[in-house]
């Protein structure tokens, strides 16, 4: 009995091992490095202790993907073969420069995108075969869509595609990555306590990255919209109006697309009749809901990084800073006749959905102080402008008494001299030793639409960002704000009308909503936007 109790238990402890093995990779790899140490005589590697990798593993059907989508200015590629004792060795060094570009907690991210591909397995004979690996390891370096289709051939002249013929050890490869972007990172480099983080924001270059976070503010202000259950009777409007803005305005493609499909279905899933009454039926207007099914910016985001709002503390920058290069770059697309009620819907969308009570009052009373109406987009564009700068003012005080700020990235008046000297009239300090600015306003307004208009994404030309289900937005249709896309019927009405007819199409929906029957649907809504315009 005994015996067939001990046979019984060692059957299921040898099932649960196998089931254990096949539940994921990553835990397969555990198991079998634990078993493995235990078998060599070596400690027993303990769970969250194994070393984790950094770098990207790519085949033949997720190269292109991949390169195509990061984020990154650069990529490098490494062609490898698993049997190969160089490659086995090489991995470490690799890993340690893979450590300092790549994944979430990445220390310098948004630069390198470093990948590898096992030229050993035949899925990927062809694309190695494309690239010329002629032996292992073999390093490649470019701009990512340059590999995207791309190839390699050691007898063409030189292109955009590079071969890393020093890089064999962690200190040669990151010597030969710095000498390419004029940096100076080193191996030991440690998040939040590094001195080599960069903290230009007058660097232009920078705000090109920018359209990923303004994606990423979008994405992150909607998931908190949705989880903290925000959406009720007197929000709604609000809400909806600042949908509108993002659809006829927003810089990314894909964040038009996705507000366009919201803004259709919006009125269906979130009745005014249930959010008046408080219904259960104003669940789907949470992240468990219907809506939270919805994704704003696409599938692929929130990515959970920032790239120019990257902060060097993990509690600084990031979303709020996000949020700011979001109005900013909406402000700069709006039309004379849209600029009134762009500022309404900001500073609504502000009082209704930002979190932070303070920010939010601050916000509030900077918006009330507008006596008149903002009549051209100029007005609109100067005066969102003054009011970063007010917060940034206030903020930088408090932060230096309290010692809060981000120590890299500090406050300032903006736009810094070295980034517009044209902006500056004459600067001088007052009797409390801060700064007294006498801006050109005309110069002010012509470096904004500048920069949060083509610089925010034509600097990153050479990115194509997917639109959804392989529709691919190019600079030119994030530029671009008012072409509508090809999305469903209903997204395409969405977007062709707010695109059009912002500021009429929000007056006409409030006008309607005093009158409407209570069943009216969005279908009827469309109808009746059609006919007027």
């Amino acid at each position: 009995m005994s015996s067939s109790v001990l046979i019984l238990c060692w059957a299921m402890l040898v099932w649960s091992l196998g089931a254990s093995v096949f539940a994921s990779p990553g835990s397969r790899r555990s198991l079998l490095r634990e078993i493995s140490d235990a078998s060599g005589g070596g400690a027993v590697a303990v769970a969250g202790d194994e070393k984790r990798d950094y770098a990207v593993d790519l085949n033949a059907t997720d190269f292109d993907v991949v390169l195509k989508e990061t984020p990154a200015t650069y990529a490098i590629v490494e062609f490898f073969a698993h049997w190969c004792p160089a490659c086995r060795n090489y991995k470490p060094q690799y890993e340690k420069v893979a450590r300092l570009f790549n994944g979430a907690d990445a220390i310098h991210p948004g630069h390198v995108l470093m990948t590898r591909v096992d030229c050993a397995l035949g899925l990927n004979s062809n694309l190695c075969d494309k690239f010329s690996v002629g032996h292992y390891p073999m390093l490649f370096w470019g701009p990512p869509k340059k590999f995207v289709g791309g190839s390699w051939n050691p007898n063409q002249e030189k292109g955009d595609i590079i071969s890393i013929d020093n890089g064999r050890t962690a200190t040669l490869l990151l010597d030969w990555i710095n000498k390419q972007l004029g940096s100076s990172y080193g191996l030991d480099d440690e998040k939040y306590e590094n001195e080599h983080i960069e903290t230009s924001t007058a660097d232009l270059e920078q705000i090109a990255r920018a359209i990923y976070d303004v994606e990423e503010a979008t994405s992150t202000a909607f998931d908190i919209i949705l989880g903290h259950k925000m959406i009720k009777s007197e929000t709604k409007a609000s809400l909806i109006t600042f949908l509108q803005l993002l659809v006829a305005h927003h810089p990314s493609r894909r964040c038009r697309k996705g507000s366009g499909e919201i803004l259709v279905i919006f009125d269906d899933i979130c009745s005014s009749e249930a959010l008046s009454k408080n219904k259960d039926e104003t669940v789907d207007c949470t992240k468990k809901g219907v809506l939270g099914q919805y994704q704003i910016c696409g599938k692929e985001v929130p990515r959970g990084n920032w790239m120019f709002c990257h902060g060097s503390m993990n509690d600084t920058r990031g979303f709020s800073c996000g949020l700011w290069v979001l109005l900013h770059s909406l402000s700069v697309r709006v039309e004379d006749g849209e600029s009134e009620m762009a500022f309404k819907a900001t500073c609504d969308f502000i009082h209704n959905f930002f979190l932070c009570d303070e920010c939010r009052e601050h916000f509030h009373e900077m918006c009330s102080s507008v006596s008149s109406p903002l009549k051209t987009a100029r007005d609109y564009v100067l005066w969102l402008w003054k009011a970063h700068n007010n917060v940034n003012d206030r903020l930088m005080k408090q932060e230096a008494s309290l010692g809060t700020g981000d120590p890299k990235f500090p406050k300032v008046i903006w736009p810094p001299k070295q980034l517009c000297p044209s902006c500056y009239l004459r600067q001088s300090k007052n009797g409390d030793g801060n700064n007294r600015i006498k801006w050109d306003h005309n110069e002010v307004f012509k470096f904004l639409v500048s920069y949060y208009g083509k610089t925010l994404v034509t600097l990153d030309k050479d990115k194509e960002l997917l639109v959804g289900d392989g529709d691919k937005a190019t600079s030119e249709d994030l530029v671009a704000s008012a072409n509508m896309v090809a999305v469903p019927v209903g997204a395409a009405f969405a977007i062709g009308v707010a695109s059009c007819t912002f500021g009429a199409l929000a007056c006409f929906w409030r006008s309607r909503q005093k009158t409407r029957k209570p069943k009216e649907s969005w279908k009827d809504y469309r109808a009746n936007a059609l006919a007027v315009k």
